[in-house]
């Protein structure tokens, strides 16, 4: 069995988007891709040389098929899991406006949603550095919150580490049902990242700082806020470390917290600082605001490294 650094899983579906500014209504051609949050920051992550696995089930039809290859031709090792009795799940998104992007998703039932604890291989978990799961999936299905729960369960038992982004989609609960369900999860992990509302989600009422306080006193090492163009900060109990965005021109935001997840977990599995590491998670993420799509703009090594020399006049903020 092939090991890897980091192991994931979740639904990827696949991604149908406008290729012009307006609404659907009146859209003259479409582009066809994938996209999910998992899948995304494995394919990050395996772009700047970390070895990675994603695990998901897909429907045994020709979206899945092209999932499985999409994913696996960035270098991911892939676990899918072939479901004959659902259809796999699909994304739309659309620009209303220049500055606006909606997206719509059709998943309802979908194979990715029918995930189940026994789909977890064994020993994939346990050989692995660390897991990284999503907000996103235990949001999907009972069965699909079993297997993230007991994904993680695997990993505290063998001493892997654990990542969570919270992630949180109000197409697939309420703040006030999802409250119960992230927070669990993220008092669990070992690095959390998030939004200032995501982590609002989390502790209603609590200031941001009272939020990561609270996540240091359940046992989490790290807490990290992503703040988008502003940058962002790293919690780690007796300290703050923050770090300056990027300034760019946006094409497309979708996808950008993925991609600044796998720039974040990259710098830490190789031995990075935290500001070193939230640096390269800031990169990561303005160069995925670059070009439309959710993963397309994920830089390899060499990728950053020459964002990085253009940016260091100063074009941080």
């Amino acid at each position: 069995m092939t090991s890897a650094s980091v192991v994931t899983l979740g639904e990827t579906m696949a991604l149908v988007r406008t290729t012009e500014v307006g609404s659907l209504r009146h859209a003259n051609s479409l582009a066809f891709g994938i996209g999910g949050a998992e899948s995304n920051v494995a394919i990050g992550l395996a772009r700047l040389g970390v070895a990675t696995s994603w695990l998901g089930r897909v429907g045994d039809d020709s979206l899945g098929e092209r999932i499985a290859r999409e994913i696996r031709g960035d270098g991911v090792d892939v676990r899918v899991i072939l479901d004959s009795d659902a259809a796999s799940g699909l994304m739309v998104k659309e620009r209303p406006s220049a500055s606006s992007t909606a997206v719509h998703y059709y998943r309802a039932g979908s194979a990715g949603s029918r995930l189940r604890p026994d789909d977890l291989p064994e020993g994939w978990i346990e050989a692995a550095s660390l897991l990284h799961v999503t907000g996103i999936t235990p949001l999907l299905s009972d069965t699909a919150r079993a297997t993230v729960r007991a994904a993680i369960d695997r990993a505290r038992d063998a001493g892997t580490s654990v990542s969570f982004d919270i992630n949180y989609r109000s197409a697939l609960a309420s703040a006030e049902a999802a409250s119960p369900v992230l927070r669990d999860l993220a008092e669990r992990a070992n690095v959390v990242f998030g939004g200032a509302e995501e982590f609002a989600i989390l502790y209603p009422g609590s200031s941001m700082a009272d939020a990561a306080a609270r996540l240091h006193d359940a046992g989490c090492a790290t807490v990290v806020l992503k703040s988008g163009p502003d940058g962002a900060s790293a919690f780690l109990g007796d300290s703050v470390v923050a770090s300056p965005g990027f300034a760019i021109d946006v094409v497309d935001t979708v996808g950008a917290g993925d991609a600044f997840v796998a720039g974040y977990l990259s710098a830490m599995l190789d031995g990075f600082d935290v500001d070193a590491s939230l640096r390269r998670a800031n990169a990561c993420g303005a160069m995925a605001c670059l070009v439309p799509g959710d993963w397309e703009a994920a830089p390899t090594l060499r990728d950053l490294e020459r964002f990085l020399d253009d940016a260091a006049d100063p074009v941080q903020r």
